[in-house]
């Protein structure tokens, strides 16, 4: 990575402009109109993307300067496929409070955050907490960009294969920052019914064990009633969703029902391999590159914070990550196939369309400033 001038500096009088004495008009204008700041500086194009290197992948708690590589690529895809300018910053520090007030104290520098590899359950705090505390988009893509393109693959492939979304039961392996997160997405996309499985099996509204966060989605999921096992669970589904790494046995898989979709997306080994997903599934997606329907999140977080930036909003709603979701969906639309429910990361469609949604959602939720 680099950092490059927008501008030449070539002589004194581009000196002049670029540093004193000319910038100091620039200074003078903003600290009269804080507003200008957008348009003067590089604030309303440029992200900070956020860790403290507790869950850098699939590598866990290996700090932050091991996770500088991640952030570093993160903030070159953003300018790939967003054109939206990235800073990693790698913070040496864990504590929710301390994590929380250097992010404030930087805010003036960033146009928005995206929150990245941040273990569960202090991720779904601090992204509450900077977004109660500052008035630009916080954005833990870890939760919300798999849950965006989870959510735009299920409705197609359900397209696909002649159904409704609302009349599916989901099974989501795994209750971490991406569990959660695509759970509450599927509810507000209308799932039949999802139900979320931790290491001690389903989350229910009651199971005695249940953190706050657990047992808020608890409440809102498991229309059904289950309890019991993974596998239990699986009896009968219409989706599998795999967040959680392990391995489902194939008795488990041959349980769901006829024509069932299973998006196993635990990288590098998804937790059904699709030799063996396709042996049961209409629809097969993983988290990798070399398969089919790869749910990649680069799909969605360029072109969200490039639409929010757009209109300068003051977060990202679930109204704006619907619209994501949606706009992501259409731009296969007409192409779809049981190979094809999501579409490539190189396909340049995708961030000027999530763009363009997001734009729009933030405007008619109340959220936009211009």
């Amino acid at each position: 990575m680099e950092v490059r001038a927008t501008v030449p500096v070539r002589d004194a009088d581009d000196l002049s402009l670029a540093y004193t004495p000319g910038v100091a008009r620039v200074c003078t204008a903003i600290a009269e109109q804080p507003e200008l700041v957008n348009d003067y500086t590089w604030k309303s194009n440029v992200v900070a993307v956020v860790t403290d290197g507790t869950a850098v992948l699939g590598l866990g708690d290996i700090g932050p300067e091991a996770s500088l590589p991640v952030m570093e690529g993160k903030a070159i895809l953003f300018k790939q496929f967003g054109g939206v300018d990235a800073v990693p910053i790698a913070l040496a520090c864990t504590d929710v409070d301390e994590i929380v007030e250097t992010v404030v104290r930087m805010a003036p520098s960033f146009g928005g955050v995206n929150l990245e590899d941040i273990s569960a359950p202090r991720c779904f705090e601090i992204e509450r907490r900077l977004q109660d505390a500052l008035d630009i988009p916080i954005f833990h893509d870890d939760q919300h960009g798999t849950a965006i393109v989870s959510t735009a693959a299920l409705w197609n492939a359900a397209k696909v294969t002649g159904r409704e979304i609302g009349d599916l039961r989901a099974v989501i392996s795994g209750a971490g920052a991406a569990g959660i997160a695509i759970a509450k997405m599927l509810v507000a996309a209308g799932i039949g019914d999802v139900s979320v499985c931790d290491r001690r099996g389903v989350v229910y509204d009651g199971r005695g064990d249940l953190t706050d966060v657990k047992a808020e989605i608890a409440a809102v999921t498991n229309k059904a009633g289950l309890k019991g096992s993974l596998a239990d669970a699986l009896n009968g589904a219409d989706v599998f969703i795999g967040v959680s790494g392990g391995t489902v046995p194939e008795e488990a898989v041959a349980t769901m029902a006829k024509g069932c979709f299973i998006f196993a997306m635990a990288n590098p080994t998804p937790e059904i391999h699709p030799e063996v997903a396709h042996k049961y599934a209409a629809v097969v997606a993983t988290g990798r590159s070399d398969f089919p329907n790869q749910i990649n999140n680069v799909l969605a977080f360029p072109g969200i914070f490039a639409g929010a930036l757009q209109v300068r909003a003051t977060r990202i709603t679930e109204g704006m990550k619907l619209a994501a979701a949606q706009a992501l969906a259409g731009v296969v639309a007409d192409e779809l196939t049981a190979q094809k429910v999501i579409p490539s990361p190189f396909d340049e469609r995708v961030a000027p369309a999530v763009t363009k949604a997001v734009a729009e959602a933030a405007r008619r939720e109340g959220v936009a400033r211009r």
